[in-house]
């Protein structure tokens, strides 16, 4: 497996798993406290992409000659944190795309009535780190044999999904999924869908950071929905 793809794996794994045993010993309870994001510059305690991603319900500038990739991997937490340690990712914005509806809420996301998915949306220096690496992250950390949803989160809104934003992202999915086919540990028809994007809107601002700003909640939720334990079979170590 590829080095950066392991660090995907890897580091959030332990930066989260440390955050939360802090906190347990320290006692702490309830939400971390928000970190300062009123510009781009790094502060203290900000999650690790460039600019921090996007701690409030907008839409992230993105710089010249940066790009955009557009992943559902179901529940939009658990997606954020692969991306913020990679090194040439500036922001990870978590959202919903794939519907029919503008603005969506979270609640008319999950309850089935607009068509869209949880989404994050990755903004990256392609000078640092390619769609094709952003895309073999994304394989490893999703299910894609399970066409119902992800892990325990069942429904439309969690069906995994590449949203492509040209014909070489399109060209650069088919052969990522190819790759992932030939590392996969275990049999089945890959049910990920590969289509074309069309919009991206921001969820709301308590869903962005999760991980970063929640960490116990974050853990418990990863832990009781077997995502770790799943990933594993799949993919190994």
């Amino acid at each position: 497996m590829d080095t950066k793809v392991r660090r995907a794996i890897i580091i959030p794994v332990i930066l989260f798993s440390v955050f939360a045993v802090i906190r347990v010993l320290a006692g702490g309870a309830g939400e971390t406290p928000e970190p300062d994001v009123g510009n781009d510059a790094r502060v203290e305690g900000q999650r690790p992409s460039e600019r921090g991603g996007s701690l409030e319900r907008g839409r992230v500038e993105v710089p010249e000659g940066y790009e955009r990739a557009v992943f559902a991997g179901g529940c939009f937490w658990c997606m954020e944190p692969p991306y913020d340690s990679v090194d040439g990712v500036y922001a990870v914005t978590s959202g919903f795309s794939g519907g029919t509806v503008a603005n969506p809420s979270y609640q008319a996301v999950i309850a089935g009535n607009t068509g869209h998915r949880e989404v994050v949306e990755i903004v990256f220096d392609p000078s640092r780190v390619s769609y094709r690496e952003l895309l073999e992250i994304f394989w490893v950390n999703i299910d894609p044999l399970d066409g119902g949803g992800q892990f325990c989160d069942r429904g439309g809104p969690y069906i995994s999904a590449i949203f492509y934003m040209n014909e070489e992202q399109e060209t650069e999915a088919r052969a990522s999924r190819a790759w992932a086919e030939g590392r996969i540990l275990t049999g089945g028809e890959f049910m990920t869908e590969i289509r074309s994007y069309e919009a991206f809107y921001p969820a709301e601002e308590y869903h962005q950071a999760y991980a970063f700003r929640n960490p116990v909640r974050y853990s418990f939720y990863r832990a009781s929905c077997g995502r770790d334990a799943r990933l594993r079979t799949l993919w190994g170590s």
